[in-house]
């Protein structure tokens, strides 16, 4: 090896090992490679959002309700805490001062950096990149998803945070499958996904660059089947196994019954991926977890082990949609108990022996499960007759980036971490 070689790999890899201790992280002549899932605690980045200027020519997309951005029409219960953003945008809303409340925008690549900043500040190791099949599908979404996507590759490569793709089947059909495939053959190769060197950082895992597939197996009547979703993977597998693959899957997956379509085929299709995640949003809360979890975790990760199958448990800080449906009962639907429930399923995870977790999400404030920074409750703006939840008042805006990275400290090998929540000083 040549001395700037050298010198080039001794630079990347102390930075590498300087954010991250006990994971599965190696390095070789091109960088840091996340070689594995395992020992890593990685968020769900939804990167929907727009906003009027923004450039993306798509309006406030997915802050607004109905075509309109203002005071009663807003989709989303947490208002973004955008006081560390170096763009952001004017909207309707007022403070009670009278203040312009303002929202950002992942197409501008300095707000993608900033979420990228603090992951790697809290110790979050990186976030699956949500792709929604849906949207894609149209000129102006694939733009977006794009922009958001180069964006993001370029903060995971500067901040050494892991990444990777993940596609979002909601609202798709049998016939978007060879879409799909097609469109994962394009992003390989704009953006150079499997080349080391120019994304180091891409998650992999059995030796493959990761890609997750979410929305397979459940029983609500998805317009696609299983065996739609096995012509899928081994598409995307190919005969030379080019890629990884992670199902996102429903809670009941192993029993077969409740979120889950009563078929056997499911379990022929799970065990021909890598990796599994069970979603588990809206299926317990604080006060049901330990009965719902506790019938499920340890059973899980024994059938995925006795099928040489990964397993990444997934958490949640709480939940709320009531501008989403417009039903004021729904605010705090799953209230976060000042983060006594996002830990609870911390340490649930990792007591029932699960070597990973996916926290939903980082910047989903439509349902309430964000983890990055928002204004706190009292100090929101003004929504006519409904109203924005806010982050506890007790708290500090970035109070759940910073228990989720103390999650991660465990994961990493830490110890002094148990059931009993950790206490910011």
């Amino acid at each position: 090896m040549k001395f700037p070689q050298l010198l080039f790999v001794l630079l990347f890899s102390f930075n590498c090992f300087g954010q991250r201790s006990g994971t599965e992280v190696k390095y070789d002549e091109t960088g840091c490679l996340f070689t594995s899932y395992k020992g890593l605690v990685m968020a769900g980045y939804q990167g929907w959002f727009t906003a009027e200027g923004d450039g993306a020519g798509r309006g406030f997309h997915h802050y607004q309700k109905g075509g309109k951005f203002e005071p009663g029409f807003a989709s989303f219960d947490f208002w973004p805490d955008v006081s560390e953003y170096p763009k952001t945008y004017n909207t309707s809303f007022k403070y009670v001062g009278g203040e312009t409340a303002k929202v950002y925008s992942p197409y501008d690549e300095e707000s993608v950096n900033l979420h990228f900043k603090w992951m790697k500040e809290y110790g979050i190791d990186g976030v699956y990149m949500q792709r929604f099949v849906s949207e894609i599908k149209r000129e102006s979404g694939k733009r977006h998803f794009n922009k958001v996507l180069a964006n993001a590759l370029k903060a995971s490569k500067k901040y050494g945070r892991a990444i990777s793709i993940m596609y979002d089947l909601s609202g798709s059909t049998s016939a978007d499958m060879d879409f799909i495939v097609k469109d994962w053959e394009e992003l390989q190769k704009e953006f150079l996904l499997f080349d080391n060197k120019e994304n180091p950082t891409y998650l992999r895992q059995n030796g493959r660059p990761l890609l997750a597939i979410w929305g397979v197996g459940f029983n609500d009547d998805r317009k696609y089947t299983t065996r739609d979703i096995q012509r899928l993977v081994e598409k995307i597998k190919g005969r030379d196994q080019k890629a990884s693959v992670l199902l996102g899957v429903p809670y009941y997956w192993r029993s077969l019954d409740k979120d889950t379509e009563n078929n056997a085929a499911l379990h022929e299709l799970i065990k021909t991926a890598d990796v599994i995640m069970p979603w588990a949003v809206g299926r317990y809360n604080a006060a049901t977890y330990s009965a719902v979890a506790g019938n499920n975790l340890t059973a899980d990760i024994a059938w995925a082990k006795n099928n040489k199958l990964g397993y990444i448990p997934l958490v949640f800080p709480g939940f709320s949609w009531g501008n989403l449906k417009d039903d004021n009962t729904l605010y705090n639907q799953i209230p976060r108990n000042k983060g006594d429930f996002l830990w609870q399923q911390i340490a649930g995870a990792k007591n029932a022996g699960a070597e990973a977790i996916y926290v939903a999400m980082f910047d989903e404030v439509d349902e309430g499960t964000a983890i990055y920074k928002t204004k706190k409750e009292g100090e929101t703006p003004i929504n006519g007759a409904g109203k924005f939840v806010g982050i506890e008042p007790e708290l500090a805006p970035d109070y759940y980036l910073w228990l989720t990275g103390e999650g991660a400290k465990w994961f990493h090998g830490e110890g002094g971490f148990g059931v009993r929540k950790p206490v910011r000083k």
